[in-house]
């Protein structure tokens, strides 16, 4: 547990101070008597030389001080390096129980502020649901001084906690076993996080309506499952939004994925509790955009199903019709996230948006692409395309652009039925152009495929194992981006 206090100057009577520094320079501020400054300049000497490390703790000025080295993972942009240094600091003030630390960043930008903070909320999560003794949750309290800035830090803060809060509900949701969030158990918590959030609005559309209205995606692929499949739709229209913008989220929401009759092998497995990645983060956004006001109309459409295998489970070689009118046939049945949603997605088109953004956990053909900490993301718009990068960038999570290459469309085509859902190669790109064909033409369309960093099974970054949140917060800056761009 963490507290954040931010005043134009704080005291001296903290347990700990903490002072960044990047090779033999500190960070931000410091008011030292001149001692201190000999004490500081030692101690980096130290660091240089290999005998002081980073997270350090030395007596400066008569207070014990963390050292923390604001450059020291390779490969991580400056502001994601603060990032770190945050997590770094959090992790060892609670591990020394200090109640209180002191932060002197008055001179720091508002988003290298922005940044430390993430780092030191994200070193506060833990999943203890499943533990039979939860440990103690110490509380450490950063009171930082801010001078002249403390108003804006102060905002700030409470966006930044804001976003935590959410980020941290969707690592609980995918960190959760699969037996336990089912399609069902996943629309009541969508209902409860939606109820609490005010401007929200939620509809559910289960099997019936589903069946009803042609969304024969989730029925095909929820049809081993003793759980019924639904669709979440959810709702944000702010008084204040632009009346041309429509900013539509499609998560992929399988909350297991055995692989179907297309069984998956039993390494790995475990894993696909993570595959309703897209849905999770579809859903914090929309509920933290809504919290936070931000002034753009937008709706999420969450695609949930299980993927089991059943009487009733889809087989290879089925056929059915999709929303849009167009056969699909069943080449593989480990292929169904793209069918799900091609339902989201022609749902999000009937509702009249002008962009449309899918995440999904969808091809281990971008694993093997980009490795576990980049996400590659295709469009059918260039301005979009540079939208995705700069958020992406702002919000410390890496995207590369794929091609969306036509040359390969004639894999999906299929003997009998319009589209197959599988081809013989460049899988993570057959997938983007199985979904472009449940999206109009006129709408500006991103497809996120997140497989690599939505769930990692050894320390990455600011996650120990388990659940990331990866595309939450870049979902949060896009929606700023296009709140801004309209109101200019």
């Amino acid at each position: 547990m963490i507290k954040i206090k931010i005043a134009k100057h704080v005291t001296d009577n903290t347990d700990a101070h903490a002072l960044f520094f990047v090779k033999k320079a500190i960070q931000f501020s410091s008011v030292l008597s001149e001692n201190g400054e000999i004490q500081v300049s030692h101690f980096l000497s130290e660091v240089a030389k290999g005998i002081s490390q980073d997270s350090d703790i030395a007596d400066i000025d008569g207070h014990k001080t963390i050292f923390i080295d604001a450059a020291k993972d390779r490969g991580l942009s400056a502001l994601d390096q603060l990032r770190m240094a945050g997590y770094r600091l959090g992790k060892r003030a609670s591990q020394k129980q200090f109640k209180t630390v002191k932060l002197l960043l008055a001179d720091a930008a508002d988003e290298q502020f922005k940044a430390i903070l993430h780092g030191i909320y994200y070193s506060d999560y833990h999943f203890s649901k499943y533990k039979s003794k939860i440990p103690d949750n110490f509380c450490v309290t950063y009171e930082i001084e801010a001078d002249s800035r403390a108003k804006d830090f102060e905002k700030i803060a409470a966006e930044v906690a804001v976003e935590q809060h959410y980020i941290g509900l969707c690592k609980n949701w995918v960190n959760t076993t699969g037996s336990e969030l089912n399609p069902d158990a996943f629309a009541k918590t969508a209902i409860q996080e939606a109820h609490r959030v005010p401007g929200l609005s939620i509809t559910i559309l289960n099997s019936r309506i589903l069946a009803k209205n042609g969304f024969n995606g989730l029925l095909t692929v929820g049809s081993g499952s003793r759980f019924e499949p639904c669709m979440i739709k959810l709702s944000y229209n702010p008084k204040n939004a632009a009346d041309n913008v429509h900013l539509a989220l499609v998560g992929k929401g399988i909350t297991f994925d055995t692989g179907g009759i297309s069984l998956k092998t039993a390494r790995g497995m475990q894993e696909m509790i993570s595959d309703m990645s897209g849905a999770a983060a579809a859903l914090a956004a929309i509920c933290a955009a809504a919290e936070l006001k931000l002034p753009v109309k937008m709706s999420a459409y969450l695609c949930l199903a299980e993927n089991r295998i059943g009487s009733g489970a889809m087989l290879p070689g089925d056929i059915f019709t999709a929303k849009n009118g167009k056969t699909v046939a069943i080449g593989n049945t480990d292929a169904e996230g793209r069918l799900v949603l091609s339902d989201g997605l022609c749902a999000a088109a009937e509702s009249g948006a002008t962009h449309i953004i899918d995440l999904a956990t969808l091809t281990g053909a971008m694993v093997r692409a980009l490795g576990p900490s980049i996400a590659g993301f295709f469009a059918n718009d260039d301005e979009l395309a540079k939208q995705v990068i700069q958020a992406g960038n702002a919000a410390c999570e890496k995207f590369w652009q794929m091609p969306l290459e036509d040359e390969y469309f004639k894999e999906l085509e299929d003997h009998y039925a319009d589209l197959s859902n599988v081809g013989k190669s460049a899988g993570a790109i057959l997938a983007a152009l199985f979904l472009r064909e449940f999206v109009p033409e006129d709408v500006k369309w991103a497809h996120f495929d997140i497989a690599g960093p939505a769930y990692t099974t050894q320390a990455w970054k600011y996650t120990s194992y388990g659940a990331t949140g990866f595309g939450v917060q870049t979902l949060l800056e896009m929606l700023r981006q296009l709140g801004t761009s309209q109101e200019e």
